[in-house]
């Protein structure tokens, strides 16, 4: 039984879907609009390519700072940064 939302600024009074819900609404979604969703289409030139770099302890530490008071991955932080030189 969800919980009854008394105060909306308090984020504890919020209840979240579980997996399962979540996965029916897709279902009811795809069967609606007769597609499949899956993540959105990217160009070739978008995709990322897997790759393995070393790098300073001093990098990841500062990525995972910015990337926190962001509220996104580390990783980003970094290939956003790397986009910005290479343009």
């Amino acid at each position: 039984m969800k919980k009854k939302i008394t105060n909306k600024n308090n984020l504890a009074d919020w209840t979240h879907s579980s997996a399962a819900e979540l996965k029916s609404y897709k279902k009811a979604i795809e069967k609606k609009l007769g597609v499949k969703l899956g993540p959105p289409f990217k160009k070739a030139d978008e995709k990322y390519i897997p790759t393995y770099i070393k790098l300073n302890p001093k990098i990841i530490k500062w990525a995972k700072k910015i990337a926190l008071k962001k509220g996104i991955g580390y990783q980003t932080v970094i290939n956003d940064e790397l986009l910005k030189k290479a343009a």
